[in-house]
């Protein structure tokens, strides 16, 4: 079985580098059973779903709490800072934990974080001891004003949520590992197929959240599973140093000691 190297993230140490989110699957135990094959260790999960008057929202509970991974709540719908931190500061009491995915949406076509809020949301509950995983665009200057405001990580899209477009802009995901080199980046949102995963863990990104290209592909449990291997491809790719791109070709067999035949004098 191949694994990879135990990471650190917000104080945990992890082995797997995927993050999985628990919405729009099928059913109950599709999820239960998708999660589990991811081998995922942190799952996100939204305040919305939580309902005293709803029973599907006890018995998702129930789900979530059997599968003993780390709690990541997001803010899943707000449009403004103020929003947001208030569904921040609900979500740490009911969940018990001061990770909180930041979310705060500033165009509903195609669900792009408000930098402007998302920044301003981000410094308020930094204050308030919470640890802010914000999910962002992947412009480097947003990026940065979130570490500057206090962020530790940093959680870009790679295409817009649920799109499952793929990197569509690879230059500023490249651009934004190698600015920001100690600061941990998890790609999230518009992966939609294993090889986009590799494709940004070759590029040396610490993670991948997921949940549209799981739990609406045609089999959420072997997509999972194919995700899951991906990302410790991607990683092993990554670590083990990639063969740089060349302009001409290279043989893989050298001539050097190699026997030559030589051709028959046929005067003789």
């Amino acid at each position: 079985m191949v694994t990879t190297t135990p990471w650190h993230i917000a104080g945990q140490t992890l082995q797997s580098r995927l993050f999985i989110g628990t919405a729009l699957y099928p059913s109950l135990e599709t999820m239960r059973q998708a999660i589990i094959a991811s081998q995922a260790e942190v799952i996100t999960l939204s305040l919305r779903r939580q309902s005293a008057l709803q029973k599907s929202g006890a018995a998702f509970w129930d789900y979530v709490k059997d599968l003993n991974k780390y709690l990541l709540p997001n803010t899943a719908g707000c449009r403004s800072a103020k929003e947001a931190v208030t569904t921040a500061e609900m979500a740490r009491e009911v969940f018990n934990t001061p990770w909180i995915k930041l979310e705060v949406i500033g165009d509903d076509y195609n669900l792009q974080p408000d930098p402007f809020g998302l920044v301003e949301a981000a410094a308020i509950l930094i204050k308030e001891g919470f640890t802010v995983f914000p999910y962002c665009t992947e412009d480097l200057v947003l990026c940065q004003k979130l570490v500057d405001a206090g962020c530790d990580i940093l959680m870009p899209w790679a295409a817009p949520i649920g799109s499952a477009q793929g990197v569509l802009n690879p230059f500023a995901l490249n651009t934004l590992r190698q600015r920001l080199p100690d600061i941990p980046l998890i790609v999230d949102a518009g992966l939609g197929k294993p090889s986009h995963a590799a494709q940004v863990m070759e590029m040396g990104f610490d993670g991948v959240l997921l949940n549209s290209a799981v739990a609406l592909a045609e089999d959420p449990v072997k997509m999972a599973q194919g995700f899951a291997l991906a990302i410790q491809a991607g990683r092993l790719g990554f670590e083990a140093g990639a063969v740089p791109p060349r302009d001409m070709a290279s043989p893989s067999t050298p001539t050097l000691g190699t026997p030559f035949w030589h051709q028959q004098d046929l005067s003789t």
